[in-house]
C-alpha cells in the first residue's frame, strides 16, 4: 500500500508542476494553449544539453527553466498577442501550430533519439516495505517546495494580490491602475519557467525525448480541467487524482474477476484512464471540482 501511495505521488509530481503553470496562465489570457506541454519537452532537452556541456546538474536545471520562461515570454509577445486579437479558439489552433512547431525544431536539432543522463547510481531509500530513488525522492521535494513558494506569492505577496484580481475581473483591475500587461508577461513567463523545471525534471528518470509534451498533454490538461483552468490549486489536486486513477489502473489485479492468479493491465492503459476522467469530468464538472466558472473555447 505504501509503495502505491508513493507511485502516485511520483506520478503527480511529473504532472502537478506543468498543470499549475498551464492553469496560472489559463487565469489571465484564458485561453487553453496546447504548446504548454512542449515547454515542458523543450526545458528537458536544454536540461540535457548544458549538462551534457558540464553544467552541474542544479544550475542546468535552473538555466534551462528560466531560458524556457524567455522563449515563453517571446513567444506570448510575438505570436499569442496578435492570435488573441481573433478570440481564443485562433490563439488555441495557433498554440497546436506551435507546438508542432517546437517538436519539429527539436528533432531537427537532436534526432529522435532519447537523450539518457548520465547519473551516478545509488541505492534506493528505504521507506517501510517500499522503495524511491534518490533522484525520485528529489523530484518530489522540489515540487513541493517550488508549489508552496508559488502559493505563497499568490495568496501573501502584493503581486499575488495583483495577479488575482486581473484574472477575476480586468476591467476592474485596469482601472484600479494594476499594469495588466506586465502582470501577464510576469505570469506568462513564470508559467513557462515552471513547465521547463518540471520537464527537466521528469528528463532525469525517462530521458529527454520527442514524445515528452505529447504524453503529458491529456494528463496535464485533464488535471487542468478537473481543478477548474484558471485554478492553479485546484490544478495540482486534479494532477493527484489523476496519478491516483493512473496508478490503480496500472496496480489493480483483476485476477479475481477471470478466475486467474494474476491480471494487470499494461502500461499503455494509462492514457485511457486519463481519456475517462476527462469525459467525466466535462460531463459532470465542466467547470471543475470547485465549481469555478470558466470561459471555454
Amino acid at each position: 500500500m505504501l509503495q502505491f501511495l508513493i507511485d502516485a505521488l511520483l506520478r503527480a509530481t511529473d504532472l502537478a508542476l506543468i498543470a499549475f503553470g498551464l492553469s496560472l496562465i489559463y487565469g489571465l489570457v484564458k485561453f487553453p494553449n496546447i504548446a504548454h506541454v512542449q515547454y515542458a519537452m523543450l526545458g528537458a532537452y536544454l536540461t540535457f544539453t548544458l549538462h551534457a556541456f558540464g553544467v552541474h546538474l542544479v544550475p542546468a536545471l535552473a538555466l534551462a527553466s528560466l531560458l524556457t520562461g524567455v522563449l515563453t515570454l517571446i513567444l506570448q509577445r510575438l505570436v499569442f498577442e496578435r492570435l488573441l486579437k481573433g478570440g481564443p479558439a485562433i490563439a488555441m489552433i495557433g498554440s497546436l501550430a506551435i507546438a508542432m512547431l517546437l517538436v519539429a525544431l527539436i528533432q531537427g536539432i537532436a534526432g529522435t533519439f532519447p537523450k539518457m543522463f548520465e547519473l551516478p547510481l545509488a541505492a534506493p531509500l528505504k521507506i517501510g516495505d517500499a522503495r524511491v530513488t534518490p533522484v525520485q525522492a528529489w523530484f518530489i521535494g522540489v515540487t513541493l517546495a517550488v508549489l508552496a513558494l508559488s502559493i505563497f506569492v499568490l495568496f501573501r505577496t502584493r503581486v499575488g494580490r495583483a495577479m488575482r484580481a486581473l484574472a477575476s475581473n480586468p476591467a476592474l483591475a485596469n482601472a484600479s491602475g494594476l499594469h495588466a500587461q506586465r502582470i501577464t508577461y510576469l505570469v506568462t513567463f513564470a508559467s513557462g519557467a515552471i513547465a521547463g523545471l518540471g520537464g527537466g525534471m521528469l528528463a532525469l528518470s525517462t530521458g529527454a525525448h520527442l514524445n515528452l509534451g505529447h504524453d503529458l498533454l491529456l494528463p496535464v490538461f485533464a488535471a487542468a480541467i478537473l481543478g477548474g483552468l484558471g485554478n492553479p490549486i485546484g490544478a495540482v489536486a486534479g494532477a493527484l487524482l489523476i496519478a491516483l486513477t493512473e496508478t490503480l489502473v496500472t496496480n489493480f489485479d483483476f485476477g479475481w474477476l477471470i478466475g486467474q492468479e494474476f491480471v494487470y493491465l499494461p502500461a499503455a492503459y494509462i492514457s485511457g484512464a486519463s481519456f475517462l476522467i476527462l469525459l467525466l469530468a466535462l460531463l459532470f464538472k465542466p467547470y471543475g471540482l470547485f465549481d469555478r466558472e470558466v470561459r471555454r473555447v
